[in-house]
């Protein structure tokens, strides 16, 4: 059998081979759950970075204001797009969004994108928006 350590790819394929012949007890029962639990922290990161890259660009638009232009616009509706999906086809995600742990963690991610992209070290500590303006398509920060 194929060690989890050695070879992931391979062990992948070997667990899902065993799964379909029905070779139950040979499973990696304990490296597939932790695999399956992989997954859905890899949705919530997914999640989080397309959200502080959107909240950096909404705070690069409000600080920025001289710089605005159809890049930084074109960004900002490509997460929102990109948040909008990922939330219809994993619904479960909604719950992080209320999670004020998360938006901190997300916030700080932001305005420290914000700040090596700018040198500006103006940003507000926590977020002053909505989350249903950062979320609406055509809200911005003026």
């Amino acid at each position: 059998m194929q060690a989890y350590e050695d070879d992931i790819v391979a062990w992948a394929k070997e667990q899902a081979r065993l799964l379909r012949s029905g070779q139950f007890d040979r499973l990696d029962v304990a490296h597939i759950a932790e695999e399956i639990e992989d997954v859905g922290k890899s949705e919530q990161r997914e999640l989080a970075s397309r959200m502080a890259v959107l909240l950096a660009h909404l705070l690069k638009w409000k600080y920025q204001s001289e710089r605005r232009g159809r890049s930084w616009e074109s960004t900002i509706r490509t997460q929102r797009r990109a948040i909008r999906l990922r939330l219809e086809r994993t619904p479960s995600l909604q719950a992080i969004l209320r999670d004020e742990g998360w938006w901190e963690e997300t916030w700080a991610d932001a305005v420290a994108a914000a700040t090596m992209e700018t040198g500006l070290d103006i940003f507000p500590e926590h977020c002053p928006w909505l989350e249903s303006n950062i979320l609406e398509p055509d809200w911005l920060p003026e």
